[in-house]
């Protein structure tokens, strides 16, 4: 035997792009399959082989990510509020986090009137008026109202809808505010209860982190879905229907990039946060929100850029992203129904809105977006402006046609706003990891877990005024 000794070189392993490259190279293969399955056979036929199959990875994966959502919201608000009663200002918190919800909803909403009366998207249409219908849901307050009151232990909701040959279906589905109304009784109650509740307690804790594992394995099969969901919109939708809106859709999308590019920037650094980090910080959730179209989808991932990569800490961010998720919608509840009241009132003879009006539609959609709360899409927020305004329900069968082209920049705006009004509130009472927030990212996106904490050296100022932490809390 040789006295040399061979040197076995280690393998190299195969390094994979970053996870938002993965997501935007799902975006950009996913719009080229959209365009060859329109050429293998236009939408409105029999569905082909490629579209099947977008239309399946799609759905599955926003399958995955819903299926979460119950099971995290009920563990992590109840774990939060066992973590809030060492906390001396709570109340505090949810103040002004509902305060800087309101703020940005009152901006958002005030882009969106100007855009709707200096563009006058409605005037001039080339909309068949043959599309008007009505729609098949509308909200209301008395709706809102009733949803808040569970109507189970597990905020479940049964919906039957009959098909073509007669044949009777039924649909599960979950009432999100209802969830988060029982998870803060259990919370509390557990709270109340004293010593015999630490087991139940402890017990939630570990369960949220298995459930948090389990999420972000399905993240990871975010770029997969991506393809499915974007390649499924462009060949169901195409880009074709945007042509007799595209003012109006043009329109909508400029008054979503001014909120997301111009007044969460502004406000981060107002508040001496850096923008960019920011963007950074959100971006994962933000792609994801574009091209899923959910807000509640996204909330898992929403929730995790908001803590590891923003720096709030988990105690807050567990009442704040759940709680925004249902309520906190610039894009869907206020520029969308400015825009679109203003066009259906443009596009009908004989309708003019006035002052009065105009303050209607800021009050609904700072005061009304969490009516848009257990239901699907904007619509309800729309069909709710309207009724308020008195104008034709009618018209929202006009905009039909570009809705989901329209839901992709709407969810991306609600999820950025989402994630920055916890950091904006706990920047400002001095409990945001300010550290961890202006860190690097890492190739997945996020800011590594072992990156220094708020002990290391964190604005900690004002923290003992607001919140007596238990130790380590700041660190989940």
């Amino acid at each position: 035997m040789s006295a040399q000794t061979a040197t076995v070189k280690p393998r190299r392993r195969l390094r994979l792009p970053s996870f938002g490259v993965q997501v935007l190279l799902g975006l950009v293969l996913g719009l080229v399959l959209g365009f060859v399955a329109l050429q293998i056979g236009p939408a409105g036929e029999e569905p082909n082989w490629l579209a099947v199959t977008l239309q399946t990875i799609g759905s599955t994966f926003v399958s995955l990510l819903k299926t979460v959502v119950p099971p995290l919201i009920i563990l992590a608000v109840i774990s939060s509020i066992a973590n809030l009663r060492n906390v001396t200002n709570a109340a505090r918190l949810a103040w002004k986090t509902l305060l800087w919800f309101a703020v940005t909803a009152l901006v958002s909403v005030a882009i969106g009137i100007a855009l709707g009366l200096v563009v006058r998207p409605g005037v001039n249409s080339s909309v068949d008026p043959g599309t008007v219908a009505e729609p098949s849901g509308s909200g209301s307050w008395l709706a809102f109202i009733e949803s808040l009151v569970p109507a189970n232990f597990l905020g479940l909701a049964a919906d039957t809808s009959a098909a073509e040959d007669g044949t009777l279906s039924t649909s599960l589905g979950f009432n999100v505010l209802q969830l988060i109304v029982i998870a803060i009784v259990l919370g509390i109650a557990a709270v109340k209860t004293g010593k015999a509740a630490e087991p139940f307690i402890s017990f939630t804790e570990s369960a949220l982190q298995v459930v948090l594992k389990a999420l972000w394995w399905i993240i990871r099969l975010a770029p997969i879905g991506t393809v499915g969901l974007l390649g499924n919109a462009v060949y169901s939708y195409g880009w074709t229907t945007i042509g007799a809106l595209g003012k109006y859709t043009l329109t909508v999308y400029l008054g979503l990039a001014l909120v997301l590019f111009v007044v969460y920037p502004v406000l981060a650094r107002v508040n001496g946060l850096s923008p960019v980090k920011y963007f950074t910080g959100a971006w994962p959730a933000i792609q994801l929100a574009f091209v899923s179209r959910s807000s509640m989808g996204t909330m898992p991932v929403t929730q995790r850029v908001t803590e590891q990569n923003l720096g709030v800490p988990r105690y807050y961010s567990a009442f704040a992203v759940p709680f925004g998720a249902t309520t906190k919608m610039d894009g869907c509840a206020a520029i969308y129904p400015a825009i679109s009241a203003i066009f259906i009132a443009q596009f009908f003879p004989d309708i003019s809105l006035g002052i009065t009006d105009y303050l209607l539609i800021v009050f609904v959609s700072v005061i009304g977006s969490a009516a848009t709360a257990g239901t699907t899409g904007a619509t309800v927020m729309l069909t709710l402006t309207l009724s308020t305004l008195g104008l034709p329900l009618e018209g929202v069968g006009l905009l039909l046609a570009v809705d989901p082209i329209l839901d992709m920049g709407r969810t991306a705006v609600n999820v950025a706003g989402q994630a920055l009004i916890p950091a904006i509130v706990a920047k400002r009472e001095g409990i945001l990891d300010v550290a961890r927030y202006n860190a690097p990212r890492d190739a997945s996106g996020f800011v590594p877990l072992d990156e220094p904490t708020a002990e290391d050296g964190a604005d900690r100022e004002g923290a003992e005024e607001v919140a007596k932490v238990p130790a380590g809390a700041a660190k989940e």
